[in-house]
């Protein structure tokens, strides 16, 4: 993962002085480079973990077209870069690198914000126009990548992570009542597009906008729709088959060492067995990567949400595939270490034992390989939690996740709840969500009801782990 940052000034002279912070609060992003682009109105910071093409894919990058000129800073990946490098070859493009990043920026040159219905991968970016004098920026369609952004003294700032915007002296960290409530009510999802603190904001997924002398300016670009399922059982079988295998395969392209995790189950086992039978016809060998727990078995216990350890299923796995496995033991004290250094790296309260978890895993990880697939929100695509399957909650009003909105309220102090029905507050966010849900005219209950539920998990579920994925080493 890398990192960006920036700011956007029309008033004022930008000063290196003030920015120098943002960048350097999100450095562990991004190790291997770090860059700057600074003019009288504009400032774009980069830290770059480097996968692909080292020497070529330094930013902020810059690019000359027909006399005017463009910066980018971008966070991601994108999955079909060949694909569109040769289209603009065969436009008049030339390239210098291999990168993705001249790739995206040369989209843009070429289609404007229309490059984004073209693009295939995971991404946070920003690119000023420097004759027009005006941000483009732009986030993925599931939102992987994040983008959080605040307006101050009629300037514009952005970074991939809240301490980002919160190391520049003009953002103050302030929680109002909103976000007491978000942390307290909601958590640990949070609103669409917001930033729990005080006028702090997220670029929603599947949004992108122009930031001018005349202000901000969002549009959503792309939203899921639903559609009539004509084809037969086996021709969907070989469908999914055939967009699974191509998603991952498309994710094993890499100039550093690449791994996945591998828990037993059918998320990881699946990444695993197709980069393993890439990995092998590359002549390589695929490394993987399991976790346990000092003591788990003593102490482990079935629940709805995991039935079995995972050790029962890993050893099968790992002997079919023929592959290395490097299996990470966790104590006790290393997880509780965790738990302060995940709440760091999310910059707010998550879901404690999973980021600590996590993120520990992540760190022992990386002393063998930089890149490391893992099945992390399968469950939110292809139904894999209770509550799909469970009538009554799926048919119960609110999240079902969180069914739980007077026993949290209990530890709120009334000044937090004046005015405010906890309750509805939920559920407000509830019903504006599944209003959102595209349905069919001939669904029945349950189908729609289906529906709804996918883009309760899509918006709320899978953006809680996707926010502990993007931070996490």
């Amino acid at each position: 993962m890398c990192s960006i940052a920036g700011m956007i000034d029309y008033h004022h002279d930008v000063r290196e002085l003030d920015l120098r912070d943002m960048k350097r609060s999100m450095a562990g992003r991004g190790p291997d480079q770090h860059g700057a682009y600074y003019t009288h109105t504009a400032a774009l910071f980069h830290n770059r973990l480097c996968v692909i093409d080292r020497e070529n894919g330094m930013q902020p990058m810059s690019a000359v077209h027909e006399g005017r000129g463009y910066v980018i800073v971008y966070n991601g990946e994108l999955y079909n870069t060949d694909e569109i490098r040769s289209e603009l070859i065969r436009a008049g493009f030339r390239f210098t690198g291999r990168s993705d990043t001249e790739v995206l920026l040369k989209a843009y040159i070429r289609w404007g914000d229309a490059c984004l219905d073209r693009l295939n991968g995971i991404y946070a970016f920003a690119i000023w126009e420097r004759d027009e004098r005006r941000l483009f920026i732009a986030r993925d369609r599931m939102g992987v990548k994040p983008f959080f952004y605040a307006e101050r003294n009629g300037a514009f700032l952005f970074a991939s992570e809240l301490k980002g915007l919160l190391a520049h002296p003009w953002v103050e960290a302030e929680a109002d009542q909103n976000a007491v409530l978000e942390l307290l009510l909601t958590g640990p999802g949070r609103t669409p597009g917001c930033g729990v603190f005080r006028g702090l904001n997220e670029l929603p997924p599947a949004c992108c906008g122009y930031y001018d002398g005349d202000g901000l300016h969002i549009r959503r670009y792309w939203r899921l729709t639903a559609a009539p399922h004509t084809e037969s059982a086996a021709d969907t079988v070989d469908h999914v088959r055939r967009l699974v295998t191509d998603a991952i395969e498309r994710q094993l392209v890499s100039d550093v060492p690449l791994g996945t995790f591998l828990s037993g189950g059918l998320d990881s086992g699946i990444i695993s067995a197709v980069a393993n039978r890439v990995m092998n016809e590359r002549g390589g060998r695929l490394r993987t990567f399991s976790v346990d727990y000092r003591d788990n078995r003593a102490y482990f216990q079935a629940g709805k949400f995991q039935p079995n350890t995972d050790a029962d299923f890993i050893p099968g796995l790992r002997d079919w595939l023929g592959c290395d496995n490097v299996l990470v033991t966790l104590d006790t004290d290393e997880l509780a270490d965790a738990l302060y250094e995940a709440v760091d790296a999310r910059d707010l309260p998550g879901m404690s034992d999973v980021d600590a978890s996590l993120l520990a895993f992540c760190k022992r990880i990386r002393e063998h390989v930089t890149v490391a697939l893992s099945g992390e929100c399968a469950d939110e695509l292809f139904g894999g939690y209770p509550w799909y399957r469970d009538e009554a909650i799926r048919s119960a009003e609110g999240f079902p996740w969180a069914q739980s909105t007077a026993y949290r309220a209990g530890f709120l102090l009334p000044e937090h709840l004046r005015g405010v029905d906890p309750r509805e507050y939920v559920l407000e966010r509830w019903r504006k969500t599944v209003a959102d849900a595209d349905v069919l005219p001939g669904d029945s209950p349950t189908e729609r009801r289906m529906r709804e539920m996918m883009r309760l998990n899509t918006d709320w579920f899978m953006q809680t782990l996707l926010d502990g994925s993007a931070n996490y080493p």
